[in-house]
C-alpha cells in the first residue's frame, strides 16, 4: 500500500470507528463516575502497554480537569515492579488495589486493547483485578478494544472501540482510548475545572 493510501485508509477508519462508538455505554460511564465523585469515592485506572501510559495521562485529567481522585498502579514502578518480583505479574494489580483498600464507593476504569483473557493468557493482571474489583462491590468501567475481553463481561459501562481492520486494531483501540476519557473529563457533567487553553482568551 502506497503511502498516501495507508494514510488515508486510517484517517477513514478512524473516522468510522468514531460514528461506531456506543454513545449510551459512554453516558454510563459518565453517569458512573459523577456519582464516584459525588459520593467521595476514588478512580484507579489500570492499562498494560501503551494502555499504561494512557492511565498516567487519563489519571492527571481526571484530577485537575474532573475534581475525582484518581490512581493509576503503573505510575509508582518501585512498588509495581517489588510486586511483579515477589508475587508475579497476574497478581500485582489485584495487590495493588487490595493495598489501596478498594471499596464499593470506587470505580475502576481499564484500558485495554483486548480487554483481558484468561484462557488465552493474555491480561490475566487485568482479570484478576475485575474480579476484586467485582466481589468489593466496586463500579467497573472499560475503554477496551476488539471484543472487550473479559472486562465487557463485568463492566458496568463498557465503551468498544470497533476492531474495523484487523491490522490497526491496536493503535486504533489506544487512540480512542484518549478519545473517549477526553470526552468524559469534559463532559459537563464532569468538568469542574476550566483547561487552560479554552480559559486563554
Amino acid at each position: 500500500m502506497a503511502d498516501a493510501d495507508y494514510i488515508n485508509s486510517f484517517l477513514e477508519e478512524a473516522r468510522d470507528i468514531c460514528s461506531r462508538i456506543d454513545r449510551e455505554a459512554a453516558r454510563r460511564a459518565v453517569g458512573i463516575l459523577a456519582e464516584t465523585r459525588k459520593n467521595g469515592g476514588r478512580l484507579f485506572i489500570l492499562g498494560v502497554g501503551g494502555s499504561a501510559a494512557n492511565a498516567s495521562h487519563a489519571v492527571n485529567d481526571f484530577r485537575k480537569i474532573a475534581g475525582l481522585e484518581a490512581y493509576t498502579p503503573t505510575d509508582n514502578v518501585s512498588e509495581l515492579t517489588a510486586r511483579i518480583n515477589d508475587d508475579g505479574w497476574d497478581s500485582a494489580f489485584v495487590n495493588w488495589l487490595k493495598g489501596s483498600r478498594l471499596s464499593s464507593k470506587d470505580a475502576v476504569l481499564i484500558l485495554s486493547v483486548g480487554g483481558g483473557n484468561e484462557e488465552k493468557n493474555i491480561s490475566v493482571n487485568l482479570v484478576n483485578a475485575l474480579r476484586c474489583a467485582k466481589e468489593r462491590g466496586s463500579k467497573i468501567i472499560g475503554i477496551v478494544g476488539r471484543d472487550g475481553g473479559f472486562t465487557a463481561k463485568t463492566a458496568d459501562a463498557c465503551v468498544i472501540i470497533p476492531p474495523l481492520n484487523a491490522e490497526t486494531v491496536t493503535p486504533q483501540a489506544e487512540a480512542f482510548q484518549a478519545v473517549v476519557w477526553h470526552m468524559i473529563v469534559s463532559h459537563p457533567l464532569m468538568k469542574v475545572n476550566e483547561m487552560k487553553w479554552e480559559s486563554v482568551k
